[in-house]
Protein backbone atom coordinates (compact mmCIF):
# COMPACT_ATOMS: atom_id res chain seq x y z
CA UNK A 1 0.00 0.00 0.00
CA UNK A 2 0.95 3.56 -0.30
CA UNK A 3 2.45 5.79 2.20
CA UNK A 4 5.97 7.06 2.48
CA UNK A 5 7.38 9.83 4.33
CA UNK A 6 4.08 10.65 5.69
CA UNK A 7 3.03 7.26 5.25
CA UNK A 8 0.42 7.58 2.96
CA UNK A 9 0.43 5.25 0.31
CA UNK A 10 2.02 1.77 2.36
CA UNK A 11 5.28 2.30 2.21
CA UNK A 12 8.13 2.05 4.33
CA UNK A 13 12.04 2.02 4.23
CA UNK A 14 13.95 -1.45 3.62
CA UNK A 15 17.20 -1.86 3.78
CA UNK A 16 20.19 -0.96 1.40
CA UNK A 17 17.72 1.92 0.49
CA UNK A 18 14.73 -0.56 -0.85
CA UNK A 19 11.49 1.90 -0.80
CA UNK A 20 8.26 0.77 -0.17
CA UNK A 21 5.20 2.14 -1.93
CA UNK A 22 2.30 0.61 -0.46
CA UNK A 23 -1.62 0.64 2.97
CA UNK A 24 -18.66 -2.75 7.15
CA UNK A 25 -21.89 -2.33 6.71
CA UNK A 26 -22.61 -2.69 10.83
CA UNK A 27 -22.33 -0.61 13.62
CA UNK A 28 -21.23 -1.92 17.35
CA UNK A 29 -24.29 -1.80 19.43
CA UNK A 30 -24.73 1.73 21.11
CA UNK A 31 -21.02 2.99 19.64
CA UNK A 32 -22.39 5.42 16.85
CA UNK A 33 -25.98 4.82 16.27
CA UNK A 34 -28.56 7.89 17.00
CA UNK A 35 -30.42 8.53 19.21
CA UNK A 36 -34.47 7.18 18.68
CA UNK A 37 -35.67 11.02 18.66
CA UNK A 38 -34.03 14.34 17.53
CA UNK A 39 -32.76 16.25 20.67
CA UNK A 40 -33.06 20.41 20.42
CA UNK A 41 -30.32 21.73 18.80
CA UNK A 42 -29.19 24.88 20.21
CA UNK A 43 -30.24 28.29 18.60
CA UNK A 44 -26.74 29.48 18.60
CA UNK A 45 -23.86 27.05 17.86
CA UNK A 46 -20.27 27.47 18.20
CA UNK A 47 -18.62 28.56 14.82
CA UNK A 48 -14.78 29.64 15.45
CA UNK A 49 -13.47 26.62 16.16
CA UNK A 50 -10.69 24.63 13.32
CA UNK A 51 -12.51 23.89 10.17
CA UNK A 52 -12.97 20.18 9.38
CA UNK A 53 -14.19 17.65 7.38
CA UNK A 54 -17.27 15.11 8.30
CA UNK A 55 -19.45 12.07 7.15
CA UNK A 56 -22.37 11.85 8.19
CA UNK A 57 -24.28 8.53 7.59
CA UNK A 58 -28.11 9.00 7.00
CA UNK A 59 -31.03 6.39 7.58
CA UNK A 60 -33.70 6.06 5.01
CA UNK A 61 -33.91 7.49 1.78
CA UNK A 62 -33.79 10.66 0.38
CA UNK A 63 -36.72 12.16 2.71
CA UNK A 64 -34.30 11.63 5.59
CA UNK A 65 -31.35 12.72 3.77
CA UNK A 66 -33.52 16.45 3.27
CA UNK A 67 -34.21 16.62 6.82
CA UNK A 68 -30.61 15.96 8.32
CA UNK A 69 -29.15 18.53 5.72
CA UNK A 70 -31.29 21.02 7.26
CA UNK A 71 -30.10 20.15 10.75
CA UNK A 72 -26.13 20.18 9.28
CA UNK A 73 -27.07 23.90 9.21
CA UNK A 74 -28.24 24.23 12.22
CA UNK A 75 -25.42 23.06 13.70
CA UNK A 76 -22.80 24.89 12.08
CA UNK A 77 -21.77 22.95 9.05
CA UNK A 78 -21.93 23.26 5.22
CA UNK A 79 -22.52 20.03 3.16
CA UNK A 80 -19.68 19.55 0.44
CA UNK A 81 -21.80 17.03 -1.62
CA UNK A 82 -24.46 14.62 -0.37
CA UNK A 83 -23.97 11.16 -2.18
CA UNK A 84 -27.84 10.03 -1.91
CA UNK A 85 -27.58 6.75 -3.61
CA UNK A 86 -25.59 5.67 -0.81
CA UNK A 87 -26.61 7.65 2.39
CA UNK A 88 -23.60 9.87 3.20
CA UNK A 89 -23.03 13.51 3.53
CA UNK A 90 -19.71 15.42 3.35
CA UNK A 91 -19.71 17.94 5.59
CA UNK A 92 -17.96 21.06 6.95
CA UNK A 93 -17.94 22.46 10.40
CA UNK A 94 -16.38 24.97 12.69
CA UNK A 95 -18.40 23.70 15.51
CA UNK A 96 -16.38 21.16 17.60
CA UNK A 97 -19.58 19.46 18.77
CA UNK A 98 -20.56 18.92 15.62
CA UNK A 99 -20.28 15.04 14.99
CA UNK A 100 -21.51 14.80 18.89
CA UNK A 101 -24.50 17.27 17.97
CA UNK A 102 -25.41 15.63 14.89
CA UNK A 103 -26.00 12.03 15.98
CA UNK A 104 -28.55 13.07 18.24
CA UNK A 105 -30.77 14.17 14.70
CA UNK A 106 -33.20 11.35 13.46
CA UNK A 107 -32.64 10.03 10.62
CA UNK A 108 -28.67 10.09 11.57
CA UNK A 109 -26.89 6.92 11.87
CA UNK A 110 -23.10 7.99 12.40
CA UNK A 111 -21.43 10.92 11.80
CA UNK A 112 -17.63 11.30 12.51
CA UNK A 113 -14.45 13.71 11.41
CA UNK A 114 -12.57 12.68 8.89
CA UNK A 115 -9.28 14.27 10.22
CA UNK A 116 -7.36 15.60 13.41
CA UNK A 117 -5.83 18.26 11.90
CA UNK A 118 -7.94 21.41 10.39
CA UNK A 119 -8.48 21.82 6.65
CA UNK A 120 -6.14 24.76 6.17
CA UNK A 121 -3.29 22.70 7.24
CA UNK A 122 -0.17 21.59 5.06
CA UNK A 123 1.24 18.93 5.51
CA UNK A 124 5.11 18.21 3.81
CA UNK A 125 4.85 16.77 0.39
CA UNK A 126 5.28 13.02 0.32
CA UNK A 127 7.10 11.93 -2.40
CA UNK A 128 7.88 8.20 -2.76
CA UNK A 129 10.80 7.01 -2.96
CA UNK A 130 11.90 5.14 -6.01
CA UNK A 131 15.58 3.78 -7.83
CA UNK A 132 14.51 5.12 -11.50
CA UNK A 133 15.71 2.89 -14.12
CA UNK A 134 19.09 3.29 -15.49
CA UNK A 135 20.13 4.31 -18.81
CA UNK A 136 22.44 0.95 -18.99
CA UNK A 137 19.79 -1.36 -17.70
CA UNK A 138 17.32 -0.06 -20.62
CA UNK A 139 19.83 -0.99 -23.00
CA UNK A 140 20.95 -4.07 -21.84
CA UNK A 141 17.17 -5.21 -21.18
CA UNK A 142 16.06 -4.07 -24.91
CA UNK A 143 19.02 -6.11 -26.32
CA UNK A 144 17.86 -9.44 -24.72
CA UNK A 145 14.24 -8.96 -25.62
CA UNK A 146 12.42 -11.61 -27.86
CA UNK A 147 10.91 -10.22 -30.76
CA UNK A 148 7.38 -10.66 -28.95
CA UNK A 149 8.40 -8.48 -25.75
CA UNK A 150 8.77 -5.04 -25.17
CA UNK A 151 12.15 -3.54 -24.72
CA UNK A 152 12.00 -3.93 -20.67
CA UNK A 153 9.62 -6.44 -20.47
CA UNK A 154 13.25 -8.70 -19.51
CA UNK A 155 13.57 -7.24 -16.34
CA UNK A 156 9.93 -7.73 -15.02
CA UNK A 157 10.08 -10.97 -13.28
CA UNK A 158 6.68 -10.26 -11.86
CA UNK A 159 5.16 -10.97 -15.13
CA UNK A 160 6.34 -14.59 -15.04
CA UNK A 161 5.94 -15.15 -11.46
CA UNK A 162 2.21 -15.13 -12.22
CA UNK A 163 2.26 -16.48 -15.48
CA UNK A 164 1.31 -13.08 -17.45
CA UNK A 165 3.84 -13.56 -20.00
CA UNK A 166 2.01 -16.31 -21.00
CA UNK A 167 -1.89 -15.06 -21.08
CA UNK A 168 -0.72 -12.71 -23.28
CA UNK A 169 -0.22 -15.81 -26.16
CA UNK A 170 -3.72 -15.96 -25.76
CA UNK A 171 -4.84 -12.48 -24.91
CA UNK A 172 -3.98 -8.91 -23.73
CA UNK A 173 -7.75 -8.20 -22.20
CA UNK A 174 -10.60 -6.18 -23.62
CA UNK A 175 -10.78 -3.12 -23.86
CA UNK A 176 -14.35 -2.86 -22.73
CA UNK A 177 -12.65 -3.96 -19.05
CA UNK A 178 -11.73 -0.75 -17.09
CA UNK A 179 -9.81 -0.56 -13.92
CA UNK A 180 -9.60 1.97 -11.74
CA UNK A 181 -6.41 3.31 -10.29
CA UNK A 182 -7.90 4.96 -7.01
CA UNK A 183 -4.88 6.90 -5.82
CA UNK A 184 -2.33 9.84 -6.08
CA UNK A 185 -3.25 10.33 -9.42
CA UNK A 186 -2.41 8.87 -12.86
CA UNK A 187 -0.13 10.88 -16.08
CA UNK A 188 -2.16 9.54 -18.98
CA UNK A 189 0.29 11.58 -21.14
CA UNK A 190 3.10 8.63 -20.42
CA UNK A 191 3.46 6.65 -23.84
CA UNK A 192 3.15 3.50 -22.36
CA UNK A 193 -0.44 4.67 -20.47
CA UNK A 194 -2.20 6.73 -23.15
CA UNK A 195 -3.20 4.14 -25.58
CA UNK A 196 -5.27 2.53 -23.04
CA UNK A 197 -6.49 5.13 -20.71
CA UNK A 198 -10.07 5.71 -19.86
CA UNK A 199 -10.55 9.59 -19.54
CA UNK A 200 -14.37 8.92 -19.22
CA UNK A 201 -13.62 7.51 -16.00
CA UNK A 202 -11.25 9.57 -14.76
CA UNK A 203 -11.55 12.36 -11.90
CA UNK A 204 -9.93 13.88 -8.87
CA UNK A 205 -11.94 13.56 -6.39
CA UNK A 206 -9.87 15.44 -3.67
CA UNK A 207 -11.88 17.14 -0.94
CA UNK A 208 -14.48 14.93 -1.74
CA UNK A 209 -16.55 16.37 -4.49
CA UNK A 210 -15.85 15.03 -8.35
CA UNK A 211 -13.71 17.73 -10.10
CA UNK A 212 -13.90 16.42 -13.78
CA UNK A 213 -11.81 19.34 -15.06
CA UNK A 214 -9.16 17.48 -17.82
CA UNK A 215 -6.00 16.36 -16.28
CA UNK A 216 -7.49 17.48 -12.81
CA UNK A 217 -6.57 12.95 -11.97
CA UNK A 218 -3.09 13.82 -12.78
CA UNK A 219 -0.51 14.09 -10.39
CA UNK A 220 0.21 17.66 -9.62
CA UNK A 221 4.23 18.83 -9.85
CA UNK A 222 5.72 17.75 -6.92
CA UNK A 223 3.28 15.13 -5.43
CA UNK A 224 3.51 11.22 -5.41
CA UNK A 225 4.29 9.25 -8.45
CA UNK A 226 2.74 6.17 -6.84
CA UNK A 227 -0.64 6.08 -8.97
CA UNK A 228 1.19 6.59 -12.07
CA UNK A 229 3.64 3.70 -11.24
CA UNK A 230 0.47 1.15 -10.20
CA UNK A 231 -1.15 1.92 -13.56
CA UNK A 232 1.37 0.62 -15.44
CA UNK A 233 1.76 -2.47 -13.65
CA UNK A 234 -1.90 -3.13 -14.45
CA UNK A 235 -2.21 -1.94 -17.93
CA UNK A 236 1.12 -0.53 -19.97
CA UNK A 237 0.31 -1.08 -23.39
CA UNK A 238 2.36 -3.96 -25.27
CA UNK A 239 3.46 -1.54 -28.00
CA UNK A 240 7.11 -2.34 -28.47
CA UNK A 241 7.61 1.00 -25.54
CA UNK A 242 8.61 -0.06 -22.08
CA UNK A 243 7.50 -2.21 -19.80
CA UNK A 244 4.30 -4.62 -20.24
CA UNK A 245 1.29 -4.59 -17.68
CA UNK A 246 -0.59 -7.96 -16.30
CA UNK A 247 -3.33 -7.09 -18.42
CA UNK A 248 -2.04 -4.57 -21.49
CA UNK A 249 -5.09 -4.85 -23.78
CA UNK A 250 -7.84 -3.20 -21.08
CA UNK A 251 -8.56 0.18 -19.99
CA UNK A 252 -7.13 2.04 -17.31
CA UNK A 253 -8.19 5.66 -15.12
CA UNK A 254 -7.08 7.45 -12.91
CA UNK A 255 -9.02 8.68 -10.09
CA UNK A 256 -7.41 10.78 -7.81
CA UNK A 257 -7.77 10.99 -4.13
CA UNK A 258 -4.81 12.03 -2.49
CA UNK A 259 -4.32 15.30 -1.33
CA UNK A 260 -1.10 17.44 -2.10
CA UNK A 261 0.39 16.72 1.33
CA UNK A 262 -0.26 13.28 0.23
CA UNK A 263 -3.31 12.08 2.52
CA UNK A 264 -5.68 10.12 1.96
CA UNK A 265 -9.02 11.23 3.35
CA UNK A 266 -12.50 9.28 4.05
CA UNK A 267 -14.68 12.27 1.73
CA UNK A 268 -12.17 11.74 -1.16
CA UNK A 269 -12.14 8.08 -0.91
CA UNK A 270 -15.75 7.59 -0.78
CA UNK A 271 -16.10 9.30 -3.75
CA UNK A 272 -13.76 7.84 -5.59
CA UNK A 273 -15.83 4.37 -5.25
CA UNK A 274 -19.43 6.12 -6.08
CA UNK A 275 -17.26 7.63 -9.18
CA UNK A 276 -16.28 4.33 -10.29
CA UNK A 277 -19.61 2.53 -9.64
CA UNK A 278 -21.56 5.20 -11.94
CA UNK A 279 -19.04 5.27 -14.71
CA UNK A 280 -18.44 1.97 -15.58
CA UNK A 281 -15.43 0.49 -13.98
CA UNK A 282 -14.75 -3.21 -13.63
CA UNK A 283 -12.56 -3.25 -10.96
CA UNK A 284 -10.76 -0.50 -8.81
CA UNK A 285 -7.23 -1.13 -7.17
CA UNK A 286 -6.45 0.58 -3.82
CA UNK A 287 -2.57 1.14 -2.90
CA UNK A 288 -3.41 3.06 0.19
CA UNK A 289 -4.90 3.16 3.10
CA UNK A 290 -7.46 6.33 4.53
CA UNK A 291 -5.68 8.70 7.02
CA UNK A 292 -5.33 9.18 9.68
CA UNK A 293 -6.01 6.49 11.31
CA UNK A 294 -4.05 3.04 10.57
CA UNK A 295 -7.07 1.52 12.24
CA UNK A 296 -10.40 2.57 12.51
CA UNK A 297 -12.23 1.39 15.68
CA UNK A 298 -15.91 0.56 16.03
CA UNK A 299 -15.90 1.57 19.41
CA UNK A 300 -15.09 4.95 18.54
CA UNK A 301 -17.76 6.90 17.41
CA UNK A 302 -15.86 9.26 14.21
CA UNK A 303 -13.75 6.20 13.53
CA UNK A 304 -16.86 3.76 13.07
CA UNK A 305 -18.61 6.13 11.41
CA UNK A 306 -15.96 6.29 8.61
CA UNK A 307 -15.94 2.39 8.67
CA UNK A 308 -19.48 2.87 7.55
CA UNK A 309 -19.11 5.47 5.30
CA UNK A 310 -16.59 3.03 3.32
CA UNK A 311 -18.35 0.25 3.33
CA UNK A 312 -21.58 1.77 1.96
CA UNK A 313 -19.22 3.08 -0.72
CA UNK A 314 -17.85 0.12 -1.44
CA UNK A 315 -20.68 -1.96 -1.58
CA UNK A 316 -21.96 0.17 -3.81
CA UNK A 317 -19.33 -0.21 -6.33
CA UNK A 318 -20.01 -4.02 -6.11
CA UNK A 319 -23.35 -3.74 -7.17
CA UNK A 320 -22.91 -2.08 -9.88
CA UNK A 321 -20.19 -4.78 -11.14
CA UNK A 322 -16.61 -3.34 -9.65
CA UNK A 323 -14.44 -5.85 -8.01
CA UNK A 324 -12.64 -3.93 -5.46
CA UNK A 325 -9.06 -4.82 -4.69
CA UNK A 326 -6.77 -3.44 -1.88
CA UNK A 327 -3.37 -3.89 -0.52
CA UNK A 328 -2.52 -5.52 3.04
CA UNK A 329 -0.02 -3.15 3.86
CA UNK A 330 3.58 -3.01 5.19
CA UNK A 331 3.32 -3.34 8.79
CA UNK A 332 4.85 -6.79 9.24
CA UNK A 333 1.93 -7.19 10.86
CA UNK A 334 -0.66 -10.52 11.72
CA UNK A 335 -3.70 -8.73 11.09
CA UNK A 336 -5.04 -12.21 12.13
CA UNK A 337 -3.60 -11.60 16.09
CA UNK A 338 -5.35 -11.12 19.18
CA UNK A 339 -4.23 -7.92 19.60
CA UNK A 340 -1.68 -5.41 17.71
CA UNK A 341 -0.10 -1.92 19.03
CA UNK A 342 -0.45 1.20 16.34
CA UNK A 343 2.05 4.04 17.04
CA UNK A 344 1.32 5.89 14.09
CA UNK A 345 -2.11 7.52 14.83
CA UNK A 346 -3.33 10.28 13.99
CA UNK A 347 -0.58 10.43 11.61
CA UNK A 348 -2.13 14.04 10.64
CA UNK A 349 -0.94 15.72 13.96
CA UNK A 350 0.42 14.06 16.96
CA UNK A 351 0.24 9.77 16.88
CA UNK A 352 -0.58 8.12 20.62
CA UNK A 353 0.15 4.58 21.21
CA UNK A 354 -2.76 2.35 21.23
CA UNK A 355 -3.41 -1.22 21.43
CA UNK A 356 -6.14 -2.41 18.89
CA UNK A 357 -8.13 -5.91 18.58
CA UNK A 358 -7.70 -6.39 14.95
CA UNK A 359 -11.47 -7.78 14.48
CA UNK A 360 -13.16 -4.63 16.12
CA UNK A 361 -10.53 -2.00 14.61
CA UNK A 362 -10.42 -2.42 11.09
CA UNK A 363 -7.84 -1.39 8.33
CA UNK A 364 -9.12 0.35 5.69
CA UNK A 365 -10.10 -0.03 2.89
CA UNK A 366 -8.20 -3.31 2.73
CA UNK A 367 -10.19 -4.83 5.77
CA UNK A 368 -13.93 -3.67 4.47
CA UNK A 369 -15.73 -6.87 3.81
CA UNK A 370 -15.66 -7.63 -0.01
CA UNK A 371 -12.61 -6.04 -0.81
CA UNK A 372 -10.03 -8.53 -2.23
CA UNK A 373 -7.02 -8.04 0.68
CA UNK A 374 -3.60 -8.62 -1.35
CA UNK A 375 -0.02 -9.78 0.10
CA UNK A 376 2.93 -8.97 -1.34
CA UNK A 377 5.65 -12.02 -2.52
CA UNK A 378 9.57 -11.35 -3.33
CA UNK A 379 10.89 -12.61 -6.51
CA UNK A 380 11.79 -15.77 -4.30
CA UNK A 381 8.32 -16.56 -4.48
CA UNK A 382 8.17 -15.94 -0.20
CA UNK A 383 6.08 -13.42 1.61
CA UNK A 384 7.85 -10.26 0.95
CA UNK A 385 9.79 -9.31 4.37
CA UNK A 386 7.50 -6.32 5.22
CA UNK A 387 3.91 -7.37 3.82
CA UNK A 388 1.31 -7.91 6.03
CA UNK A 389 -0.62 -11.22 6.56
CA UNK A 390 -3.01 -12.89 8.37
CA UNK A 391 -5.32 -16.31 8.14
CA UNK A 392 -8.50 -15.40 7.25
CA UNK A 393 -7.64 -12.08 6.48
CA UNK A 394 -5.35 -11.97 3.04
CA UNK A 395 -7.46 -13.18 0.10
CA UNK A 396 -4.36 -13.95 -2.46
CA UNK A 397 -0.96 -13.20 -3.11
CA UNK A 398 1.05 -11.78 -6.18
CA UNK A 399 4.37 -10.06 -6.68
CA UNK A 400 5.00 -6.65 -4.46
CA UNK A 401 9.36 -6.83 -4.61
CA UNK A 402 11.53 -7.25 -1.73
CA UNK A 403 15.25 -6.38 -0.62
CA UNK A 404 17.88 -8.10 -2.94
CA UNK A 405 19.31 -8.66 0.08
CA UNK A 406 16.36 -11.31 0.76
CA UNK A 407 14.69 -12.28 -2.59
CA UNK A 408 17.43 -11.69 -5.59
CA UNK A 409 15.74 -11.94 -8.78
CA UNK A 410 16.84 -14.48 -11.60
CA UNK A 411 19.01 -12.82 -15.05
CA UNK A 412 18.22 -11.30 -16.66
CA UNK A 413 15.97 -9.22 -14.31
CA UNK A 414 18.09 -7.20 -11.72
CA UNK A 415 16.43 -5.96 -9.06
CA UNK A 416 14.48 -7.18 -6.54
CA UNK A 417 11.18 -4.73 -6.87
CA UNK A 418 8.68 -3.90 -9.21
CA UNK A 419 9.69 -2.39 -12.36
CA UNK A 420 6.98 0.46 -13.88
CA UNK A 421 5.89 3.59 -15.26
CA UNK A 422 6.56 6.87 -13.76
CA UNK A 423 5.25 10.75 -14.63
CA UNK A 424 6.79 12.24 -17.30
CA UNK A 425 7.69 9.62 -19.29
CA UNK A 426 10.14 7.56 -16.86
CA UNK A 427 10.15 4.23 -15.28
CA UNK A 428 11.23 2.97 -11.85
CA UNK A 429 11.30 0.57 -9.36
CA UNK A 430 9.21 0.38 -6.29
CA UNK A 431 8.22 -2.13 -3.44
CA UNK A 432 5.49 -2.92 -1.13
CA UNK A 433 1.82 -4.20 -1.46
CA UNK A 434 0.69 -1.30 -2.98
CA UNK A 435 2.76 -2.91 -6.31
CA UNK A 436 1.40 -6.45 -5.19
CA UNK A 437 -2.25 -5.07 -5.50
CA UNK A 438 -2.34 -4.18 -8.89
CA UNK A 439 -1.00 -7.51 -9.86
CA UNK A 440 -4.30 -9.13 -8.79
CA UNK A 441 -6.34 -6.53 -9.94
CA UNK A 442 -4.96 -6.73 -13.65
CA UNK A 443 -5.69 -10.52 -12.86
CA UNK A 444 -8.98 -9.61 -12.40
CA UNK A 445 -9.22 -7.48 -15.43
CA UNK A 446 -8.39 -10.87 -17.16
CA UNK A 447 -10.69 -12.81 -15.55
CA UNK A 448 -13.64 -9.98 -17.05
CA UNK A 449 -12.47 -9.99 -20.18
CA UNK A 450 -12.75 -13.64 -20.45
CA UNK A 451 -16.33 -13.36 -18.21
CA UNK A 452 -17.42 -10.24 -19.16
CA UNK A 453 -21.13 -11.78 -17.81
CA UNK A 454 -19.70 -12.44 -14.83
CA UNK A 455 -20.81 -10.57 -11.36
CA UNK A 456 -18.49 -9.14 -9.02
CA UNK A 457 -18.66 -11.80 -6.84
CA UNK A 458 -18.39 -14.45 -9.67
CA UNK A 459 -15.41 -13.32 -10.73
CA UNK A 460 -13.46 -13.16 -7.21
CA UNK A 461 -14.93 -16.80 -6.98
CA UNK A 462 -12.98 -17.59 -10.14
CA UNK A 463 -9.88 -15.36 -8.81
CA UNK A 464 -9.43 -17.89 -5.58
CA UNK A 465 -10.55 -20.74 -7.41
CA UNK A 466 -7.58 -20.22 -9.95
CA UNK A 467 -4.74 -19.15 -7.39
CA UNK A 468 -2.02 -21.22 -7.50
CA UNK A 469 -1.76 -23.28 -3.84
CA UNK A 470 1.48 -22.47 -1.88
CA UNK A 471 2.17 -23.64 1.17
CA UNK A 472 2.98 -21.99 4.61
CA UNK A 473 6.86 -20.59 4.70
CA UNK A 474 7.61 -21.80 8.42
CA UNK A 475 9.82 -21.32 9.73
CA UNK A 476 9.88 -17.90 8.00
CA UNK A 477 13.73 -16.13 8.64
CA UNK A 478 13.72 -13.76 5.41
CA UNK A 479 17.07 -12.11 6.48
CA UNK A 480 19.00 -15.60 7.76
CA UNK A 481 19.95 -14.46 11.19
CA UNK A 482 18.61 -17.56 13.19
CA UNK A 483 14.91 -15.82 14.25
CA UNK A 484 11.87 -16.17 13.13
CA UNK A 485 10.02 -13.30 11.92
CA UNK A 486 6.39 -14.26 11.22
CA UNK A 487 4.49 -17.28 11.29
CA UNK A 488 2.40 -18.61 8.87
CA UNK A 489 -0.72 -20.62 9.88
CA UNK A 490 -3.39 -22.61 7.79
CA UNK A 491 -2.62 -25.34 5.35
CA UNK A 492 -1.64 -25.05 1.31
CA UNK A 493 -4.91 -24.59 0.05
CA UNK A 494 -5.46 -21.54 2.45
CA UNK A 495 -3.11 -19.69 5.09
CA UNK A 496 -2.47 -16.60 6.08
CA UNK A 497 1.02 -15.51 4.53
CA UNK A 498 -0.31 -16.19 0.69
CA UNK A 499 -4.24 -16.42 1.01
CA UNK A 500 -6.27 -18.88 -1.35
CA UNK A 501 -2.69 -18.60 -3.09
CA UNK A 502 -0.49 -16.19 -6.05
CA UNK A 503 -2.55 -14.88 -8.63
CA UNK A 504 -2.71 -16.54 -12.00
CA UNK A 505 -3.04 -14.39 -14.97
CA UNK A 506 -3.03 -17.86 -17.21
CA UNK A 507 -6.01 -19.09 -15.66
CA UNK A 508 -7.80 -16.07 -16.06
CA UNK A 509 -7.66 -15.99 -19.62
CA UNK A 510 -8.82 -20.02 -20.18
CA UNK A 511 -12.29 -20.68 -20.70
Amino acid sequence: MAHLGSRRRRALALPAGLALTASLGFLPAGAASAAPAAEEIPAAVVTDGPKLSYVVNVKGGHGTAKSVKKAIAKAGGSVVIAYDQIGVIVVHSQNPDFAKTIRTVRGVQSAGVTRTAPLTAAGDTAIDSERPLTAAEAKTAAAQADADQDPLEPLQWDLPAIKADKAHEKTLGSKKVTVAVIDTGVDDTHPDLAPNFDRAASVSCVGGAPNTADGAWRPGPGESDHGTHVAGTIAAAKNGIGVTGVAPGVKVSGIKVSQPDGFFYTEAVVCGFVWAAEHGVDVTNNSYYTDPWLFNCKNDADQAALVEAHARALRYAERKGAVNVAAAGNSRMDLAADELTDTTSPNDTTPVERVINPRECLDIPTQIPGVVTVSALGAKNLKSSYSNYGLGVVDVSAPGGDSTLFQKPDAPAVDGRILSTLPGGGYGYKAGTSMASPHVAGVVALIKSTHPHASASGVKALLYAQADDTECTNPYDINGDGTVDAVCEGGKRENGFYGTGVADALDAVRR
